[in-house]
């Protein structure tokens, strides 16, 4: 299944595995990640492009369960290079 990259708009819904919501896209970043909107606690987390199956239907969905998603997040932008 082809993925549109240009469907991954802000404010759309992500949902795991099992089509649960467990966050919602903050942007695109150009090294390949997606940035998630702020939790409760105000921290972003970020995923990877490579988890997402599928843009249909208004929502990115992942190819993994939510807890394991949230398991392997990231905190800070994977690409984030410091000198």
């Amino acid at each position: 299944m082809m993925i549109n990259i240009d469907e991954i708009k802000p404010d759309t819904p992500v949902v795991c595995s099992q089509d649960g919501q467990f966050a919602v896209v903050e942007q695109v970043e150009e090294q390949g990640n997606i940035m998630l909107k702020p939790d409760e606690n105000g921290q972003h987390h970020y995923i990877p492009l490579s988890w997402v199956v599928s843009t249909e239907g208004g929502k990115v969905k992942v190819d993994r369960p939510g807890d394991q998603a949230m398991q392997e997040w990231s905190t800070v932008s994977p690409n984030y290079i410091v000198d």
